[in-house]
Formats: C-alpha cells, structure tokens, sequence
C-alpha cells in the first residue's frame, strides 16, 4: 500500500508522539553531539577500555552461542507444546525479559554461589567456586540474553507451524531428520536475528553481572561495569565507552528491522 492510502495519525496523537520521540532522542543525541570524539581514539586504546572491550567480545560471543546451543531446541519444545505444563514453563523462561537484573544476579548467588544451591556442591568437589570469575560473567550474560533466543525462535516455529514436518514425516523421514533439513533451514533468518539479539543484550548487561561476577579489572570488568566505573573517575572514557555500545545497538536494530517489524509473537 502507498502512503497516500495510509491513514493520516489524528492530529491529537501528533503532540504526545512527539514528546515521546524527542524524550527518547535527545538523550542519545547529547551524548553524541558532546562526546569528546577529538580524544576518542586514545580513550579506547586506553589499557581499561581495551580490556573491558576484549572481555566483552569475548564473552557476549560464548554467552550467544550458549543461547543458540540450548534457545533453539528449547523454542521447538514451547513452539510445539499445547498443556498446561508448556504455558508455565514458557512463563519460567521468560521472567527474565522482565525481572531486574540485580534479582537476577542475586537469584545466580544463591544457585551457583559457594554456598548456593548447586555452588555448594561444586566447591566440595573440586574447590573452585563460580561467582567472581569471567564464567560467571558468561553466566550471567546467558541468564539474561537467552529468553530473546528462545521467543525469536519460538515465533517463527509457531509462524511456520508443524506441516512441513508432518509432511516430511509421512515420507518416511524421521523426526530428528525432518528438524535438520526442513525446519532448520526454515527459520534459519529466525535462528540468526535471535543469535545477534543475545549477543547484543549479553554485551550490554550490567545489573546480575556486577551482583553475581563483580567489577575487577581484566577479569569480569565488562564494558557496562567499566563505564560505571570510569564515570566516577573518568567520564569522558565512559563516553567513550557509552558511544560504542551504542553504536552496536544501532546496528543490530537497523540490520534486523525488517525481520522485527514481520515477525510473530509467539503470544
């Protein structure tokens, strides 16, 4: 349809739309418009930021390809699933789209910390505890990025719905093959807009990561934590800081607009 068949927003939308929009954008074109780009170059070369960025790539990558690992058999389970138990897990699952993250990193504490529910018995067996190392930053940044796996993949399975499969079925295919070579390649475009999704909301996790793994420096000093820190002491490293993790926040929403604006709520 053109946009001269498109109804026109009634003119008393117009107003509170506005405002919405500017409330939105000006905060981010402040930081923009103000960042120090002059000395930006030596601010991410700095030993911190470097640091902090590597730590970031690194485990924001490992904590999208758990999510992958564990988000798509886990999307076909909630995808294809009709009782009562399906709904209350698919609710379990998701809590953390909506619970803070510092309940999330205290939840963490209290399952996998030295005397949680699980830590306890790691640390009698083999002595090492979880909490205040880089695993419990993946951990972290998994227990928060995995939902948007799960719900991408979740959408598009109930969008393609089970006939290809059934079909391939009927053909004498088995489940497992029919999975492989007919619903994978399906909502393969699904699989990788929810890998960068985990990604991106692994990289900018903060609030379970600094409650469950800390703030140290080269350890579990990711690029949120380091520009908290820097901006107690350093506020133009944590701009600098900011402008990146904005940037790739920009990028994922403009690659994958298109598949956002036609996807299916899995609700």
């Amino acid at each position: 349809m053109s946009d001269r068949g498109r109804p026109r927003p009634p003119l008393a939308l117009v107003g509170p739309a506005t405002v919405g929009v500017a409330f939105l954008t000006l905060p981010l074109l402040a930081m923009v418009l103000l960042a120090p780009w002059g000395d930006l170059p030596s601010l991410l070369a700095s030993t911190a930021v470097v640091q902090a960025l590597r730590l970031s790539l690194v485990t924001a990558t490992v904590s999208a390809a758990l999510c992958l690992t564990v988000g798509v058999p886990l999307g076909w389970v909630l995808s294809r699933g009709t009782s009562g138990a399906t709904r209350m897990l698919r609710a379990l699952v998701t809590v953390p789209l909506v619970l803070p993250p510092v309940v999330g990193g205290v939840a963490l504490l209290l399952a996998y910390g030295r005397t949680g529910l699980v830590g306890r018995q790691l640390y009698a067996v083999t002595g090492w505890q979880i909490p205040f190392t880089t695993v419990a930053v993946v951990l972290a940044q998994t227990f928060v990025a995995l939902p948007f796996m799960v719900v991408t993949v979740e959408g598009a399975l109930r969008a393609a719905g089970p006939d290809l499969e059934e079909a391939a079925s009927t053909l004498g295919a088995s489940r497992w093959f029919a999975f492989r070579t007919v619903t994978l390649p399906l909502i393969g475009p699904s699989i990788a807009a929810g890998a960068v999704l985990s990604w991106a909301r692994a990289l900018g996790e903060f609030g379970a990561t600094v409650t469950f793994a800390g703030n140290l420096p080269g350890v579990t000093q990711a690029m949120p934590s380091a520009v908290y820190r820097a901006f107690e002491s350093d506020p133009p490293a944590a701009v600098a800081l900011s402008l990146v993790l904005l940037a790739v926040s920009v990028s994922v929403l403009l690659v994958f607009r298109d598949r956002w604006r036609a996807g299916v709520s899995p609700w």
